[in-house]
């Protein structure tokens, strides 16, 4: 649903950590004493020569990694709330399509924000904004026809993506609660765990990040300079915060589903066996079948996966397709793992 956007940013700061280990191992070989010793040829020897001909001081090579580091890392997770937020909005007026239905907020905020799109038309970063279209989308929702949410009109934002301001811009297009689900992700929780600095939450990680991109933004001195692994766990904190939002805005756009009757809580896991990857499930009257799609939901570890269905079985029966009732357990495996507890979502 919003995955492909993740694998962008995975694909992105995987990149950065292919940078930061290859600033390592060359400023670790330009450095090391007795590296000339271990080359096997005259050409590496040259290789190496030029290489410490052309390098600059080893404390001054380290910030301009520092300062490339930080200031990709924010911008890749800024431009993935925005574009997230945007396919968010594309889809709600095909879920609610009554304009007048959606949240008050929501309204509120494409209402002020169309209002402040016509006094800031003129500048640069909208002269491909259609403003004819904003205008008559806004009209037809008023007068309950065919509306559209025009994303430039919730995406104001002065400054950095701080919690607050990420969890208001977030709450503007009716993704609630964000912060909430962030602190109790799994992912975020095992990270913070196994950090250098105990205690820390992902609030002061995040902010951290926005310290170190502000400084190499404005010029500000540099003294406190991440080495190579502070530089890694900050890629991990990008991909796992991302991952984060993602399950968050999946979850409440089938909740959204929910409203309209396009999306079913159809049951819950009642038990599961780790090494099988597949368990019992209790549930309600729906059809199910091998390979279709579910959604497997934990509000207590923040969890919202998509999971395929790889097999089925009645009374230890394998079967391709099912009519269940209301309360029939049902023997399902999925592609991916799963635990007791967890809620089965269809849509």
């Amino acid at each position: 649903m919003f995955e492909e956007h993740l694998l962008t940013v995975r694909k992105n700061t995987s990149t950065v950590r292919y940078m930061i280990n290859t600033s390592e191992v060359l400023r670790n070989t330009a450095f090391a004493e007795n590296v000339s010793t271990k080359l096997n040829t005259q050409v590496e020897a040259e290789i190496l020569s030029n290489i410490r001909q052309n390098i600059p001081d080893i404390k001054d090579w380290q910030v301009y990694d520092q300062c490339s580091v930080v200031t990709r890392l924010y911008a890749i997770y800024e431009g993935f709330v925005e574009i997230l937020v945007k396919s968010w909005l594309e889809l709600i007026p095909k879920k609610i399509p009554c304009y007048l239905d959606l949240d008050e907020r929501i309204r509120s905020t494409h209402q002020i924000g169309v209002g402040r799109l016509l006094l800031e038309q003129k500048k640069t970063r909208y002269e491909n904004l259609d403003i004819k279209k904003m205008i008559d989308s806004l009209h037809n929702g008023l007068n309950n026809q065919e509306y559209e949410l025009t994303p430039e009109a919730f995406l104001f934002h002065e400054q950095n993506l701080r919690k607050e301001i990420l969890e208001k811009l977030l709450a503007d297009a009716g993704i609630t609660n964000a912060w909430n689900w962030i602190d109790k992700h799994r992912n975020i929780v095992k990270l913070l765990a196994g950090i250098k600095e105990k205690d820390k939450t992902a609030e002061e990680k995040l902010n951290e990040l926005i310290i170190y991109r502000n400084q190499a933004a404005h010029g500000t001195s540099i003294s406190d300079i991440l080495d190579y692994d502070e530089m890694l766990e900050i890629c991990d904190f990008i991909d796992i915060l991302c991952e984060a939002i993602t399950e968050l805005v999946t979850y409440r756009f089938i909740q959204y589903q929910q409203l309209t009757g396009q999306a079913r809580d159809i049951g819950e896991i009642t038990e599961w066996f780790k090494k099988q990857n597949a368990g019992v499930a209790k549930v309600e009257a729906t059809s199910l079948s091998v390979g279709a799609s579910l959604f497997l939901v934990n509000e207590e570890i923040s969890y919202c996966q998509s999971a395929t269905i790889i097999s089925i079985r009645i009374n230890n029966s394998p079967l391709q397709q099912v009519q269940t009732t209301a309360g029939m357990e049902v023997g399902l495996k999925f592609d991916i793992d799963a635990r007791r507890g967890w809620r089965l979502f269809q849509i």
